[in-house]
């Protein structure tokens, strides 16, 4: 008859070698870099850096392409589409033959704090705009923008539509009170007359706010999956690659993530139509620009129902949404990232460019 307790000691056994192994691989992979391709600052205002990403070697340039400047949110870091060679969307793009620029918006310090949303808008997403069509001496780019992103190039969209040609949003919301978003339940309690007057925002913090959404799979549950699986040195530096990422967030200018909180996740008001910036009105339905919309089925910090609403209230006549079958982040790093997304970005600007231009239509959430 065997024994249970010798068998449970090879498992502890087992168990404990796999936990040690991870662990000196996690040691080894403590000066992993983050970000592949090059690239060089090509204008600078205030903390915002107009960053251009050099060609790749071998590649040509498209024809009649615009170039496509990418907007990043200003909550996190923008190297996540650029992580590592394999889940790079920017790569994508490069070896497509766009050429690409990003907006880097840096780190806001004391001084910045009375920065506001509309400072964002014009000084730092409109100067990039305009050093770029200055630069080509065109009088329109495509524009790409990201989350929180989304939302400052959907405004910049319908404020400046002569200057964008096509825009591609990615995990951007426009309804920020559906009944399934739970960051928006957690901020619209926020005291942003406290907010507005403590000064910046620690990236740590908010931080702290998005791990608590669903803190055992992004506190626990990834450890232990990690521990315990024997990963081999390359999904090791991977993982730490994105943790590095998670946990390398720039402090929040206090007025502009006081108007960001009040205006959109406690008022709601890029939907419901009475968001200003800078004494204007931002209507949507001023957003005639073809629009590609992709968002993650399983995104548990914004939505889809929050970004499904998109098609309800733009004027684009040439709207495609598309529900991609991945979470949050994955839309950036996973297999997704990796294949699909950034097929579907590269196919539908080819459609849009100069000559080969398809004529316009609306393309309901999920379509392929």
């Amino acid at each position: 008859m065997s024994d249970p307790g010798a068998g449970a000691g090879v498992l502890f056994m087992d168990l404990s070698a796999r936990v040690a192994e991870t662990l000196a691989r996690l040691r080894a992979a403590r000066d992993v870099t983050v970000g592949c391709s090059a690239r060089r600052a090509v204008w600078r205002n205030g903390k915002t850096t107009l960053q251009e990403y050099l060609p790749l070697a071998g590649t040509r340039a498209r024809p009649g392409a615009r170039p496509l400047l990418i907007c990043f949110a200003l909550v996190n870091r923008p190297y996540i589409l650029d992580l590592q060679p394999d889940t790079s969307l920017v790569r994508r793009l490069l070896e497509a033959g766009r050429q690409v620029y990003l907006v880097d918006w840096g780190d806001p310090d004391e001084g910045d704090r009375q920065q506001e949303l509309n400072d964002y808008l014009e000084q730092g997403l409109g100067g990039c705009v305009r050093h770029i069509l200055a630069t080509h001496g065109i009088e329109a780019l495509d524009l790409m923008g990201v989350c929180q992103g989304g939302v400052i190039s959907l405004c910049y969209s319908a404020l400046h539509p002569a200057q964008i040609a096509n825009l591609i949003t990615l995990t951007t919301p426009v309804d920020f009170q559906t009944p399934d978003d739970l960051l928006s339940k957690w901020v619209r309690e926020i005291d942003t007359g406290l907010l507005a007057r403590t000064g910046n925002v620690p990236g740590e913090l908010l931080n702290a706010l998005f791990l608590s959404l669903l803190p055992f799979r992004l506190m626990q549950q990834k450890y232990i999956r990690l521990l315990t699986a024997r990963a081999d040195q390359r999904a090791v530096e991977d993982f730490v690659r994105m943790e590095r990422w998670i946990f390398d967030s720039p402090p929040q200018a206090a007025a502009a993530l006081t108007q960001f909180v009040r205006w959109c996740y406690q008022e709601n008001r890029l939907m419901r139509g009475t968001l200003e910036l800078g004494g204007r009105a931002v209507d949507l339905r001023s957003v005639r620009q073809p629009l590609l919309n992709l968002y993650a089925r399983g995104d548990h910090i914004v939505p889809p129902a929050a970004c499904e609403a998109m098609g309800r209230y733009v004027g684009s006549r040439d709207y495609t949404a598309c529900a991609i079958d991945t979470g949050h982040i994955g839309m950036y790093v996973s297999r997704k990232a990796r294949e699909e997304i950034p097929q579907r970005i590269i196919s539908w600007l080819e459609a849009r460019s100069g000559a080969t231009a398809q004529r316009p239509r609306r393309r309901s959430p999920g379509a392929q």
